[in-house]
């Protein structure tokens, strides 16, 4: 090597993973697990598009990012971490959305040992905040890895690196595509059953994931669990011309009526009972009459109005102005505007205060507001006092800094991921899809997600591959202490059914 080549070496920074490993012990439905958590970060490299540089010297992989992770595996004995050990205990990775948001919620509410302590049903206790060991944790049946894309947790491009990169649609994929790549083949995963898991956006980014993991590295899976799904954009974009929101999201609306007491005595009996008459309701008259737009006759017009004030707790005079089309922000501001309350959007069980109760829109997310403190502050002590990594950059639990996220690829349409994972399971026949539904989720409303998976054009032979929960919360099911039991009694059946049987 030349002087001039070693000085350049000693000059190029050097960016290695920086990782805290630790022991714990947990009790999941009265049995003590013993795990490893490995906590911190692993350099995301580039391989070079021309292996070659000038001199002909083999041009080394770029690192890219640093991203950071929280991995739990079960501890065994030396005779159980053996090859065929691999081969039962599957692997699975999960992540939230946004974009934006780290993996905090699905970690520290419903899949990690350890979770945050909310009321039963979900509501903010008085700070200062704690966890609580996890009785409903999945690391009793699977290895857990929880992934935080760039620019959320502690996950961070290499300097020089330009974060807006990874702030795509498809370039985020890619990136957690080939860190899941890359943390199977380090630890030796290839030969385990893998599994994810993503909620919100992290649905979306999951689904893409089925196509991506095929077609670039050859990894098959054998599940996926989606919570709070939302595949196909057009069901969830309120927009001139776009009147499939309005159909999809009536239910939810009825659902968080019904939770206030805000529909007629009739209605209020059962919840079940009254969105299935709200379903018919929604796929027929309703779907007819926005179908006419300004053609519907008054007549049948007053019909419908009068139906959707009673299938929503709002007023037919407030129906009548929307011109039948209730959009979701308005809802929210609408619904106890007589209590002067505004409901979530995330939960619409939750109720928050606006100093303008006359406004169209309101001022904050209560069912957000009511998470975000607890889960900051408890996943910035935890990483600390028990995982033992230390870092003094901001743990971006749920940022603004990705937008504008890149949608590039889908110019002049809506994302559609669904068809990805028809494709994922048409050539993968024995993947799995679970999903779960929040009845009062006005943000991926649970109506809208059966539609999409009713319009897939899945074969006939792969429908049963795919199965649904629906729990009486919101889009964070499990922060509700009932629906957190349930989910834990629907996935461990899902996961069951998605292992190769013996």
């Amino acid at each position: 090597m030349s002087e001039q080549e070693t000085q350049q070496e000693e000059t190029t920074p050097k960016y290695e993973d920086n990782l805290s490993i630790t022991h714990h012990t947990v009790a999941i439905d009265g049995r003590e697990i013993h795990y490893t958590a490995t906590t911190g970060t692993m350099i995301l490299k580039e391989e070079p598009d021309d292996p070659t540089e000038e001199n002909g010297q083999p041009e080394a992989e770029k690192p890219k990012a640093a991203i950071f992770f929280t991995a739990y595996t079960l501890d065994q004995d030396e005779a159980a971490l053996s090859a065929e050990h691999r081969k039962t205990r599957p692997v699975t990775f999960s992540f939230n959305g946004g974009p934006g948001s780290s993996s905090v919620w699905l970690h520290l509410g419903l899949l990690g040992p350890r979770r945050v302590k909310m009321g039963d049903e979900g509501k903010m206790p008085p700070p200062p905040f704690e966890l609580v060991d996890n009785s409903f944790s999945l690391l009793d049946l699977t290895d857990l890895v929880f992934i935080d894309p760039v620019t959320t947790g502690y996950s961070r491009t290499i300097p020089g690196e330009n974060p807006k990169q990874f702030h795509d649609f498809q370039k985020d994929i890619q990136s957690v595509g080939d860190f899941i790549r890359l943390y199977t083949s380090r630890y030796q995963r290839w030969v385990s059953p893998k599994l994810l898991i993503g909620e919100s956006y992290g649905t979306t980014r999951a689904a893409g994931l089925a196509g991506y993991l095929q077609e670039r590295h050859g990894m098959y899976l054998n599940g996926i669990m989606l919570i709070s799904s939302i595949l196909d954009f057009q069901t969830a974009r309120f927009l001139p011309g776009n009147d499939l929101p309005y159909v999809l999201f009536l239910p939810t609306y009825t659902a968080a009526a019904w939770y206030h007491g805000r529909l007629d005595a009739e209605l209020q009996k059962d919840l079940r009972d009254s969105l299935d008459e709200v379903e018919a309701f929604a796929l027929g008259e309703y779907t007819s009459a926005l179908m006419k737009g300004d053609a519907l006759p008054n007549g049948e017009k007053e019909k419908i109005v009068q139906k959707l004030a009673r299938y929503t707790g709002l007023s037919a005079a407030y129906i009548e102005q929307t011109n039948l089309r209730v959009e979701i922000t308005r809802f929210t501001k609408e619904l106890l505007r007589d209590e002067r309350r505004t409901t979530g959007r995330l939960d619409a069980r939750f109720k928050g205060i606006d100093r303008d109760s006359a406004g169209e829109a309101w001022e904050f997310d209560p069912s957000l507001a009511a998470i975000t403190g607890p889960y900051t502050a408890t996943l910035n002590d935890y990483v600390r006092s028990e995982l033992a990594f230390e870092s003094d950059l901001p743990y971006e639990i749920l940022t603004n800094r990705v937008q504008p996220w890149s949608y590039d690829q889908h110019q002049n349409q809506f994302v559609n991921v669904a068809e990805t994972l028809r494709k994922a399971m048409s050539i993968n026949r024995y993947l799995k899809v679970f999903v779960g539904n929040g009845y009062y989720d006005l943000a991926t409303p649970y109506f809208a997600t059966l539609y999409t998976f009713d319009h897939m054009a899945l074969d006939e032979s792969l429908r049963d591959n795919v199965s649904m929960g629906f729990y009486e919360a919101g889009h964070m099911m499990y922060i509700h202490l009932p629906s957190l039991e349930k989910m834990k009694r629907d996935l461990a059946k899902f996961i069951g059914s998605a292992l190769p049987q013996k």
